[in-house]
């Protein structure tokens, strides 16, 4: 099994019903990782070229850059801006637009501070 890692980040604010604090609006740096995998290499010896990967996530990071999360029609009704399902929706949004079926998301943590961040594995 092989794992490519690619690391970006993105800055924006949300509101969550989860504690006093977090009901206020508030911002964060965010950190995401994304972790592809799969059973075999192409014939120039990769699993997927980082380049692909990075330009499918910086697509997905223009989304939500500098936005106000909770406003967009990706956290609808029953699926707010957690870390958590931000890194569910980084890894749907992924996979749908990796074109190559020996490649899967295994995982995506979405980092809202250097010391808490949320995993989200397909």
């Amino acid at each position: 099994m092989y794992e490519l890692k690619v690391l970006t980040h993105f800055a924006a604010a949300h509101q969550l019903e989860v504690a006093r604090k977090c009901e206020n609006l508030h911002g964060h740096n965010w950190k995401v990782e994304v972790c592809v995998e799969g059973d075999h290499l192409d014939d120039a010896g990769v699993l997927i070229d980082f380049g692909i990967i990075k330009r499918h996530v910086r697509g997905i990071m223009k989304e939500l850059d500098h936005k106000f999360l909770n406003e967009l029609e990706q956290f609808g009704d029953g699926y707010p801006p957690s870390s958590e399902n931000i890194a569910h929706y980084v890894a749907v949004r992924l996979q749908r637009a990796i074109q190559d079926a020996h490649v899967r998301v295994c995982s995506v943590t979405a980092w809202e501070s250097d010391d808490a961040c949320a995993t989200y594995r397909p």
